[in-house]
């Protein structure tokens, strides 16, 4: 197969995948996110990439929101939210974050391909991201390696969060580029 045959193929697979995924669970998770006083994101690896695009288009829309780990993040309160992306959701270093968040008092989403993993359980909201997870023996095949179509949804996903935002705020991409990088 050439290149552009394993793309409509990744295509195919991203459009089955994103279309299981609860509408209500998701909506909300932009409800727990509109009620937060601060937004917080974590995420390991490739998901961790993922995280951070998505707390950039969430500052974009005006919100309040951090990747944790980095040197600016402030700390996290009870009125807060914690949104963990994991595909296996036994990470080991986000679940140690994910009690820690829960004991503070904050509100716990996952968005996952596991949503019965320890930080599925800690969880008060839950995404599923029906996808093959990083092991074999998923029922989730993908023609991809790892995790690759966990994170790939994950991004979309998180884009589509952002979207609802903007038909809430009533925002298009010309208002949100305002808060766009200028020193570049």
């Amino acid at each position: 197969m050439q290149t552009t045959g394993f793309t409509k193929e990744i295509l195919t697979e991203l459009t089955n995948t994103v279309e299981r995924i609860n509408d209500h669970e998701a909506e909300k998770l932009v409800e727990g996110i509109l009620n937060a006083n601060k937004v917080f994101v974590a995420g390991s690896g490739r998901s961790g990439f993922m995280a951070k695009a998505f707390v950039m288009r969430m500052m974009h829309v005006g919100l309040d929101p951090y990747v944790v780990g980095e040197t600016v993040t402030p700390n996290l309160e009870a009125d807060d939210i914690f949104i963990v992306g994991s595909g296996s959701g036994e990470t080991k270093s986000l679940v140690a974050m994910t009690e820690k968040a829960k004991n503070i008092g904050a509100t716990i989403a996952v968005v996952t391909t596991n949503p019965n993993s320890a930080i599925g359980m800690l969880a008060d909201i839950k995404i599923e991201i029906p996808a093959q997870a990083k092991s074999e023996g998923t029922s989730n095949k993908s023609i991809q390696p790892m995790g690759s179509l966990f994170e790939q949804s994950l991004l979309l996903f998180y884009d589509s969060v952002i979207l609802r935002f903007m038909e809430i705020k009533k925002l298009n991409s010309e208002t949100m580029y305002g808060r766009h990088a200028n020193l570049e």
